[in-house]
């Protein structure tokens, strides 16, 4: 085997490891999660969302951006971020509830405990 057909079959190679790591990626599942299985303070909040306030922390309703991409792909501006209490936290804590859409209106709802390294999809 010459150097050339070396060097383009490592180069397959590489290309085909990198595929299936963005493949892997892609593929990451959300699990689900009842409204019975929530928190109490997560359920408070989807109250919260959907009555439209008041909110207890600023950052409420900011966008969230995905960078994780965790969540399905979707236009910057779609997913806002709440903040789900976080007993003994002296901090906003690491629960949040992701909404796609419109806040009030959306079906659309994701749960992290865990500070977006895992979402579970809301299913009411």
């Amino acid at each position: 085997m010459n150097a050339n057909a070396l060097r383009r079959g490592l180069l397959y190679l590489v290309a085909l490891f990198l595929s299936f790591q963005v493949f892997a990626r892609d593929a990451v599942s959300i699990g689900t999660i009842s409204w019975a299985g929530l928190p109490v303070e997560a359920r408070k909040t989807l109250v919260l969302i959907k009555q439209g306030g008041p909110f207890p922390y600023a950052k409420d309703g900011a966008v969230f951006g995905n960078y994780e991409g965790v969540l399905p792909k979707q236009k910057r501006g779609y997913y806002h971020e709440f903040t789900v209490k976080t007993a003994g936290a002296h901090n906003r804590g690491a629960r949040r509830i992701i909404v796609g859409g419109e806040p009030v209106a959306s079906q659309d709802f994701y749960f992290t405990d865990d500070h977006y390294a895992t979402f579970k999809r809301i299913k009411e």
